[in-house]
């Protein structure tokens, strides 16, 4: 046999063994890092969420970004410090954590909206002050431009290094491979889990630059979930997504009528600085504080993000020991054995 035949062989036998492995690790990573929350099934679609705090205080609701979960949240301490006086619920987002995700619907921010209204209505949430962090500030403007009449319509909105219009972002397009179909598959299944593994450390330091990566992160965060192949199909479609959402929805600006504080970060790497500043001077009443800090927003002023959600509440009675909120609502307890796919 000569030395490419072998070579030929060794790449077919390590291809044929590549999905198998993806999936060994990927069922690892999940019996390590169980679910935290609770589920509720909404129109057929499973959602994850955590809640905690007082059942009866004012609600409010977090959404993270493209690629993370409710751990991201939870590790910055916003949660807890929100839990002392308020009912706080944090959802992964539709194939993110152990949210799952339709293939053949395209969960835009407008579709992950309608989810998210069925949602916090079967919840009974009422009136919530809405937090959204990088792609989640997409759905938080969503939710509040669908039906602002709406018992669960937000509040008010405090968004934290969103992107709001559209710009030639061709990294954007470079990382949206694993969402083409079939090849997307071939590529969640065998290559892409890898190279996500070798990119992850320098991606990571990159959100928090210029600042270090918190040890909360470190220890709360679970990567190895992030990069399992359902998760990585989503994260590169909501990379496809974004900038089409933002042409979509900044026509509908003008429209908005709650109250919105905008947090916009100097060396925000991810995206643009300017896109705060652009969104306050499109939205009339609106707030805009600029940090000198990187992307992850929420790890640098938890305290301040809190405070302007806080305001937006209004008045509550503080919690000394926040716990998890009871839930009759959505009834369904923590379970090992959900997964995403």
């Amino acid at each position: 046999m000569s030395l490419i035949e072998v070579l030929i062989l060794i790449v077919f036998v390590a291809g044929l063994l590549a999905p198998i492995v993806v999936v060994v690790i990927a069922k690892r990573a999940e019996r390590r890092h169980p679910p935290i929350g609770r589920f509720i099934d909404i129109d057929g679609l499973r959602l994850h969420y955590l809640e905690r705090g007082d059942a009866d205080a004012p609600p409010v609701v977090l959404f993270h970004g493209n690629g993370a979960m409710i751990q991201d949240l939870a590790g910055s301490g916003l949660i807890d410090l929100l839990a002392r006086r308020f009912r706080v619920i944090c959802f992964d987002r539709p194939g993110f954590g152990y949210s799952r995700r339709p293939r053949r619907r395209r969960m835009t921010p407008e579709a992950q909206a309608v989810v998210f209204e069925a949602a916090l209505w079967r919840l009974r949430v009422r009136d919530p002050v809405v937090f959204g962090h990088s792609w989640g500030t997409l759905i938080a403007l969503a939710l509040a431009l669908r039906a602002p009449q709406s018992p669960s319509s937000p509040k008010g909105l405090v968004l934290a290094a969103g992107y709001y219009f559209p710009t030639l972002r061709p990294d954007v397009w470079l990382v949206s491979g694993p969402a083409i179909p079939i090849i997307g598959d071939i590529m969640c299944y065998t290559i892409s889990p890898l190279l996500g593994w070798l990119l992850a450390r320098p991606m990571i330091r990159r959100l928090f630059a210029p600042d270090g990566v918190p040890q909360s992160f470190q220890d709360q965060f679970p990567l190895a979930l992030a990069l399992r192949p359902s998760q990585l199909r989503t994260t590169a479609e909501e990379s496809a997504l974004m900038i089409p959402a933002a042409r979509r929805l900044k026509a509908c600006y003008r429209n908005l009528s709650c109250p919105i504080a905008i947090f916009s970060a100097t060396g925000d790497t991810m995206v643009e600085p300017e896109q705060g500043p652009r969104l306050h001077r499109a939205i009339a009443g609106a707030t805009l504080r600029i940090v000198k800090t990187g992307h992850m927003l929420h790890y640098a002023i938890p305290a301040e993000i809190a405070d302007a959600i806080g305001a937006m509440a209004g008045p509550v009675r503080r919690i000394s020991s926040p716990g998890l909120a009871p839930n009759v609502y959505a009834g369904e307890s923590p379970s090992r054995t959900h997964s995403p796919g």
